[in-house]
């Protein structure tokens, strides 16, 4: 429910990719949005009102003037926190461009004090020419922001760019848009998250459960404070969902400690979320290993990683925040206070082993530790929840290392 209580105008014209706008609305309300639908004249032969007035559960609006009622430009302008124009065709981006005024989204486009976010859609003909390629210029100036049109089948049977921005990405344009902060500006994050793979043979390798689910929310929570992030993400099929977070894949312990170096002393906030190996085979093998006949043992020689967190903790600057992370089995606060201390970190976040926390669960419970200090308590959770109250925490530990 990431845009609970924001409010969207969500202005669909008449193209065929207005079929898109009925899925984005859908998550858009999902995600906690209140939106209004305002629908062009051309739009309602693409898209039935019935289907959006459902979804929204508001009347959509298609008129200034409808009988006795007036739908008032200037108020909806205000009302929103942002107005989305999706699909926003060839003509409308034209008349939005020059100032034109002949419908109820025009009216409401010149008058709106919100933000704006426009989704073109066209064939590639009219999305090369120069006249369109103007036109984009004059809104970017104009401070709109345009989401990117895809390379696909056009509804004029070609292939080529022009395609509308598919709705999940939207839905990711308007978050970032809304809910992008700067309290972070110009301030680089380094998090580790994830397993890591070492290697005894081409098909075997050490490693543990870990998904890397609470390092990705916790970049992803970063980001939207503004901060530059460098993610080394092990071993892991998911992604952060936010294009402009760097990712750096690494798959052993040694490749997570190559990528930490050559980034730790350039970052002000550094968070070890990555469950990485403590040990690492002495030996890997080019084949695989066979089991030898009459042999029921086999011997396995391991050494130890370098300690990342604890590499960290002994180069930081005064400026520089560290965090690390701990899973205990037991004496859980009494050990994570030892490590706390022992990786000279600023913070430790304590997190266990069960069904429903720690390694590959979609849910987390976590203490936080800070010198002497209480551990603060995160009770039982969602780990994008988790992780955005953490991120404000560790905003709060970095800011008074100022």
């Amino acid at each position: 429910m990431n845009l609970q209580h924001k409010k969207v105008l969500l202005c669909i014209t008449g193209s065929i990719a207005a079929y898109k706008s009925i899925l984005l609305l859908r998550l858009l309300v999902k995600s906690g949005a209140e939106v209004q639908v305002v629908l062009s004249a051309s739009a309602a032969n693409f898209v039935s009102p019935l289907v959006l007035e459902t979804l929204s559960k508001k009347p959509v609006l298609q008129d200034i003037a409808t009988g006795s009622s007036w739908a008032n430009h200037v108020q909806l302008g205000r009302w929103a926190d942002v107005m989305v124009v999706a699909p926003a065709t060839c003509n409308t981006l034209a008349k939005m461009a020059h100032g034109q005024c002949d419908n109820l989204l025009l009216a409401i486009y010149l008058s709106a004090t919100c933000k704006v976010l426009v989704a073109p859609a066209m064939d590639e003909d009219m999305w090369h020419h120069p006249a369109t390629q103007a036109n984009l210029e004059t809104l970017r100036n104009f401070g709109v922001q345009l989401a990117d049109v895809s390379y696909g089948e056009l509804g004029s049977g070609l292939v080529g760019m022009g395609r509308m921005q598919e709705p999940e990405q939207l839905l990711l344009d308007i978050e970032e848009l809304l809910l992008k902060k700067a309290s972070l500006a110009g301030k680089k994050v380094l998090i580790t998250a994830g397993a890591t793979h070492e290697k005894l043979d081409p098909v075997r390798f050490l490693g543990n459960n870990s998904s890397g689910k609470m390092g990705i929310a916790l970049a992803e929570w970063f980001y939207l404070h503004g901060a530059e992030v460098h993610l080394v993400l092990g071993p892991t099929h998911l992604l952060p969902k936010y294009a402009g977070i760097q990712v750096l894949n690494v798959g052993t312990a040694a490749e997570m400690f190559a990528a930490v170096e050559q980034n730790f002393s350039t970052s002000e906030i550094t968070v070890c979320a990555a469950a990485v190996a403590d040990f690492t085979p002495i030996k890997s093998y080019d084949k695989k290993i066979k089991k030898e006949e009459g042999k029921q043992e086999w011997e396995l020689v391991l050494t130890k990683t370098t300690d990342i967190l604890a590499y960290c903790g002994m180069q930081k600057l005064k400026h520089q925040l560290v965090v690390g992370f701990a899973l205990e089995t037991d004496n859980a606060l009494a050990n994570a206070h030892k490590k706390l201390l022992s990786k000279k970190a600023d913070a430790i976040v304590l997190n266990s082993p069960s069904p429903t926390t720690g390694c590959n669960s979609d849910t987390n419970e976590v203490f936080l530790l800070t010198g002497d200090a209480e551990a603060l308590h995160f009770p039982l959770g969602n780990k994008q929840d988790i992780a955005c109250k953490l991120v404000e925490k560790f905003i709060e530990l970095y800011d008074n290392k100022k």
